[in-house]
């Protein structure tokens, strides 16, 4: 599988990561929701990057717990009560999917030292 950079903007500050042609998409919409849940956080009053990036990784895990508890848990067969459960297998795969991006995500926004302001 080829690697290849993109680069996106979080919190307006550019940044470049890598990913597989396949994984491009998802993790370029991954990127627009974190972005857009930060700039939440920044307009909610949050003063520093880091505080609104811990603000939105906790409001996307919350999303990604609630939907989690929705999907009904597969039996021993593979198999769910009244679902298709190739569409449950997918969005379970979709699931691990985000949860391993937001955590390389805040692997990234990580930054060491002290909050930083954010310049409006």
């Amino acid at each position: 599988m080829s690697q290849l950079r993109i680069e996106v903007t979080l919190a307006g500050q550019k940044i470049a990561l890598a990913t597989s042609a396949e994984h491009e998409p998802l993790l370029r919409a991954a990127c627009t929701l974190v972005d857009e849940q930060i700039q939440l956080a920044i307009n909610g009053g949050n003063r520093s990057i880091e505080r609104a990036s811990m603000m939105a990784a906790l409001k996307i895990a919350g999303d990604l717990i609630t939907l989690k508890n929705a999907v009904p848990e597969t039996n021993a067969q593979g198999t769910t009560s009244g679902t298709n459960s190739e569409d449950m297998i997918r969005l379970q795969a979709e699931i691990k999917s985000l949860e391993d991006q937001v955590d390389t995500l805040m692997q990234t926004l990580s930054l060491p030292g002290t909050p930083r302001p954010i310049v409006p």
